[in-house]
Formats: structure tokens, C-alpha cells, sequence
């Protein structure tokens, strides 16, 4: 839906967000005579208050706010309502509203309208798209090509509505909310790997993963990860280009190789684990993809900056590192971490908001592959732990602690000099933290680091 569409129609905001705050930008400024209204939380709609009398605010001069959740009949009355992601498209109010003809849209989806010309790499996957992504954009520009890279890595679409050079390509990484309604036709679509996960949100695992393979419905060319093909294969029929496999880019032994070439030492790049050399493959073979030439783009892979909350090590402490991989929210990523550490002796700190997933991989992981101890915390830390006491020979510590404070001091008191304390959470931080980064910040204060210095993400925006 374009912006064009919206003129004259009754249409409402739901959420505030950073993506529902640059809608509202764009509103101020592409219709500024229109009346819009905005359903918001409390707290959400003080902020918008006190900043819209100290005039700093952004958002449309006709702008009628409603602090609360609208219900069906409350949503009946507009025409379009503009979602902020978060808010999952199978609530009960959105299908009954949308049955008697009410339009939802996003932010994301207005962008992908207003720029159909666009030459996009869209990047989804339960894990490792954030990196993907950011690895795409690195190597683009290490070719000499001018990026875009924003999404759902930190930088909403709409933020770059209006660029004044356009990009030789917009690299967009699009999470599963997202990608549900976003309705573009990408150049490319990555598809990093599909687990199950936010099935609060898509209430389904069936619906999760129709949801995530959305982006590659109209996508001309797709990368795929081989392993997880079946999942592609019923959703799309298009050109494809898949990694993780020996006949393309994959991991094997102590190298990436393309086919039968060697070409990159994993002992040189900068991101640690198996699933991370996957993620390197997955990049390559988006920039194989767009007709670069990626074995000659490999080497740039080593000067790539880790992002943060991703098996970030924040440093030493008293003999003891401290490993930060709080946008691990899923048991999966937790086994993914402990694999990366697995010579260390380590203490992985795991629970947080209670999504329904099943944790017996995890259990069966531990069972196997047992680190030093395992600290259970947060809403479903108990679950958790319920869940690892079955394990009838169990060779690691296990205790439980109510958050992340207790978390930490438990494995203090369980890691000896030489070891490590992992930050893996395997669930979302919503029962304590606003957002993963928020959990990653408190716990790299609680360990004596400085919070400000382990968030920045080099590269956003265009390049």
C-alpha cells in the first residue's frame, strides 16, 4: 500500500515502536493535513505528550492518541490501520476486523510499495539473520558498491524513505512479524534457517514457518540454507542457490569452501561457532547471488566487526570471561553457543519469558555435551530446570536463581579461573527486559563492564 492510498481514508496507528515512530514521521511530513489516530500504551502516549509540548516530537499535527489496546469494534472504524510488528496479526480483534473489511499494513510494507524499483537482499531466518545481513552489506561495500543496510537489524525502512543517492542494493533484514505482511518482491531472498519460535505470535509452528517464507513467494532468485530445503520447497518455485551444502559454499573440516575450493581458514574469522561459518556461507552465496565475485569478496569477511549481544566477549573479570549472547532466544541458539565454547569450561545462564517451546533438545544437548553448570532463571527458569532434572546422569551443576542478578552471582560461586560465564538465554527477555539488548546491557554492568560500549552496530544505515 502506498502513501498515496492512505489520503482521505480513516486510518489508524497501533504501536509506537521505532518503526510505528517513523511511520508517524513520514505521515507529519507526507500528509500533513490529514487527521490519523494512534492507539498506544500509557506510557507510550505521556512520552508523546511531553515531547510534542517541548516540540520535539515527529508526529503528525492532526494526531488524535488512544491509550489503550483497540478491540474489534474499536478497530471497524478505519479503513487502514498501520501495525507496529510486535503485535501478532492473529490476535482475535485483527481477523474479526479484518473479515469486515478493515486493511492492515505496516511501515515496512508501505516502504516495499513506495519503492517497487528497489534492488533488495532480504534476510529472515530463526537465527543468524542479523549477521547475515550486516556480513552482506560489509562485503557489498568491500566491493565497491554503495549499501543500504536497515530492517529489523535497528533502522526501520521508512527512516530512508527518500535517500538522495539511491543504493546500488538495500540489504534488509526482515524477522518473522515482518516478513508476515511486508509484500515485496525482493531481488533476493536469504533464508538464513527456520526453528520453531514466537509462537505466541504466529500461534502455529506451521503458521511460523508460512510466515517466514513469505519473502521468497515473489523473490526472483533465493539462497537457501540445503539442510532445511523441504521447509522451502512446498512455498516456492523460483531460482535457487543454496549453501550448507558440498556443491556450494558450506563449512567442512577447519575451512569454507566453495565446491571443491578452499577459500577461507575458520580460524581467521572473526565470529566464533559452526552456525557463525554457516552464516559466513550463507552471506557468500547472497553475494554469489547478485553476480559478484565471492570467492574474491571472502578474504573481506576477516575485517568484519562482530555484532553485539551475539557471543560477544565482553573480557576477563578475576580469571573468568564473560560472554554476552543475549539475542540468543531460542534453546537452539543456547546449543549453538555452548558448541562455540565447548573447550572452555562454562556456565551458561538460561530462561527468561516463556514462549511454549520445547526445550528437550537442549536437554538432550546437556545430556551429552555437559558444560560446567547451567543456571536456570526468569519465567520459565523453573520449567527449565524441572526439565534437566530428568537427565538421570547428569554431569554439570544445576541451579536456579529469579533473575539475572541472582543468575550471575550463582555462577560466580560455579565458575573456577580459565572458565567462562555464558549469557544464552534460549528465550525471549520480555518477563524482565524490554528487549534482548536491554538484558545483554544489564548483565555486562552487573559484570563490571561498561554497558554504552558494547552496542554499537557498524554499518547501519546507507554506505
Amino acid at each position: 500500500m502506498r502513501l498515496a492510498e492512505l489520503e482521505g481514508r480513516r486510518v489508524a496507528i497501533w504501536g509506537v515502536g521505532r518503526e510505528g515512530r517513523a511511520t508517524l514521521a513520514v505521515l507529519r511530513t507526507r500528509l500533513p493535513a490529514q487527521t490519523f489516530t494512534l492507539f498506544c500504551s500509557e506510557a507510550e502516549a505521556s512520552v508523546l505528550s511531553a515531547e510534542r509540548a517541548e516540540g520535539k516530537s515527529a508526529t503528525p499535527a492532526r494526531l488524535e492518541s488512544m491509550a489503550c489496546e483497540p478491540d474489534a469494534a474499536m478497530l471497524k472504524k478505519f479503513d487502514i490501520v498501520i501495525k507496529s510488528p510486535g503485535i501478532s496479526a492473529y490476535k482475535s480483534q485483527i481477523v474479526e476486523a479484518e473479515k469486515a473489511g478493515v486493511r492492515f499494513v505496516s511501515g515496512t510494507a508501505i516502504w516495499f510499495a513506495e519503492n517497487p524499483q528497489a534492488k533488495t537482499l532480504c534476510v529472515t531466518g530463526t537465527k543468524g539473520k542479523s549477521t547475515v545481513a550486516a556480513l552482506i552489506a560489509h562485503l557489498l561495500r568491500a566491493g565497491g558498491r554503495r549499501v543500504a543496510l536497515a530492517g529489523n537489524i535497528g533502522l526501520p525502512l521508512l527512516e530512508l524513505l527518500a535517500p538522495e543517492v539511491e543504493p546500488d542494493w538495500w540489504v534488509i533484514e526482515l524477522s518473522s512479524f515482518q516478513a508476515r505482511d511486508f509484500g515485496g518482491a525482493p531481488t533476493v531472498a536469504i533464508i538464513n534457517n527456520v526453528y520453531e519460535e514466537h509462537l505466541d505470535w504466529h500461534v502455529t509452528r506451521e503458521n511460523y514457518v508460512a510466515d517466514k517464507l513469505r519473502i521468497a513467494a515473489r523473490a526472483e532468485r533465493i539462497v537457501i540454507n540445503a539442510v532445511q530445503s523441504p521447509f522451502v520447497s512446498p512455498v516456492v518455485q523460483s531460482v535457487r542457490l543454496a549453501f550448507n551444502q558440498v556443491a556450494g559454499w558450506h563449512a567442512q573440516a577447519d575451512a569454507i569452501w566453495r565446491g571443491t575450493e578452499r577459500v577461507l581458514p575458520l580460524a581467521i574469522l572473526p565470529l566464533p561457532g559452526e552456525h557463525n561459518a554457516l552464516n559466513v556461507c550463507a552471506a557468500l552465496a547472497a553475494i554469489e547471488a547478485v553476480g559478484e565475485d565471492a570467492v574474491a569478496l571472502a578474504a573481506q569477511v576477516t575485517s568484519f566487526k562482530a555484532l553485539p549481544h551475539r557471543l560477544q566477549s565482553l573480557g576477563v573479570r578475576d580469571g573468568v570471561e564473560y560472554i554476552n549472547d543475549s539475542i540468543a532466544t531460542t534453546p537452539y541458539a543456547a546449543i549453538e553457543a555452548l558448541r562455540s565454547v565447548s573447550a572452555r569450561q562454562a556456565t551458561i545462564l538460561v530462561g527468561g519469558f516463556d514462549r511454549g517451546v520445547d526445550w528437550k533438545p537442549f536437554v538432550d544437548f546437556v545430556e551429552q555435551h555437559p558444560p560446567r553448570a547451567i543456571v536456570t532463571m526468569g519465567a520459565n527458569g523453573d520449567a527449565i530446570a524441572a526439565a534437566l532434572a530428568t537427565i538421570e546422569a547428569r554431569r554439570f551443576a544445576l541451579v536456579s536463581a529469579r533473575d539475572v542478578a541472582g543468575a550471575l552471582t550463582q555462577a560466580r560461586a560455579l565458575t573456577d579461573a580459565g572458565g567462562a560465564i555464558l549469557l544464552s538465554p534460549g528465550a525471549p527477555s520480555f518477563d524482565q527486559f524490554r528487549d534482548y539488548a536491554e538484558r545483554g546491557r544489564e548483565f555486562a554492568r552487573l559484570a563490571g563492564f561498561d554497558p554504552a560500549a558494547i552496542a554499537q552496530i557498524e554499518g547501519m544505515g546507507i554506505a
